[in-house]
């Protein structure tokens, strides 16, 4: 199996990809992880500009010989390629499965508005240099590579009883809102997670994916990780139960408790779609 590796957003180092290959050819010795070149470069907090990164992302999307595309890294940035990339996808990039999480949730949401692909959303390359050891890295490898059912975020099959699921960052979530990019989850079940925040920002991201009219029709959503919590004075007042049980009652639809997503090492895999 042939595994591109690609950075839409910012880029990695030499030595995170040979502790990559070395991990990989430890853990699954048939696979192919190729890196595209431009996952080394610089330009700011980008890996290479918006034109470098759409096109590298472009020839390993449409490559035949490419049987996945695992991006490389989050922070910021697959966003300002969409309008260049989306309507360039080919037949081969069709077929492929795209497995990301963070900022990589822009391309993940905008391919399966648009069915392109198998997004999925779950450890990235980058996450080779965890303190676990390689766990979170090797439960992506095992979907790619095998389906492994194993690495699924645990609650899949138990709570969502046969439904669709899709899996964001909030953050990423609500810039996707108004815009063409985000999918039509109607019945699906939503996971979100994020990082970094205050926590009146993430009650301020719930309040617009409550009345989001795009996300009309949720079959319900479950909170994984907020990690990171940056400060806030005076000291917020609420927990992340009390909003969002409060958000999602606003939104009509039930909460159905936490879900094992996160910018960590536990974070899960979750396909969008049925696993």
């Amino acid at each position: 199996m042939k595994i591109g590796v690609v950075a839409p957003a910012r880029g990695i180092d030499e030595a995170l990809a040979a502790r990559a290959l070395g991990l990989t050819a430890v853990a699954m010795p048939t696979v192919d992880l190729v890196f595209h070149p431009q996952c080394f470069l610089s330009e700011g907090h980008f890996a290479g500009p918006d034109a470098a990164r759409a096109a590298a992302f472009l020839e390993m999307a449409n490559d035949p010989t490419i049987d996945a595309i695992w991006f490389a890294r989050g922070g910021y940035g697959s966003n300002r390629i969409l309008h260049t990339v989306l309507p360039q996808l080919g037949a081969a990039a069709r077929r492929k499965t795209y497995l990301g999480y963070s900022d990589m949730g822009f391309l993940l949401g905008a391919l399966y508005a648009a069915k392109i692909g198998r997004p999925v959303h779950g450890p990235m390359v980058g996450d080779v240099t965890r303190r676990d050891g390689g766990v979170a890295f090797a439960r992506s490898l095992r979907w790619l590579v095998n389906k492994d059912r194993g690495v699924l975020e645990p609650g899949l099959d138990a709570a969502f009883k046969g439904r669709p699921a899709a899996a964001f960052n909030l953050a990423i979530l609500t810039a996707l809102t108004g815009t063409p990019w985000l999918p039509d989850l109607t019945d699906h079940v939503l996971l979100i997670e994020d990082v970094s925040e205050p926590l009146y920002r993430i009650d301020r991201m719930l309040f617009t994916m409550a009345h989001a009219t795009q996300l009309k029709g949720l079959a319900g959503v479950r909170l994984g990780q907020v990690s990171d919590v940056q400060p806030n004075d005076p000291p917020w007042g609420e927990t992340l139960e009390t909003m969002i049980t409060r958000w999602c009652g606003e939104m009509g639809v039930p909460y159905l408790g936490r879900a094992a997503v996160e910018h960590g090492a536990n974070n899960h895999v979750v396909p969008f779609g049925l696993a």
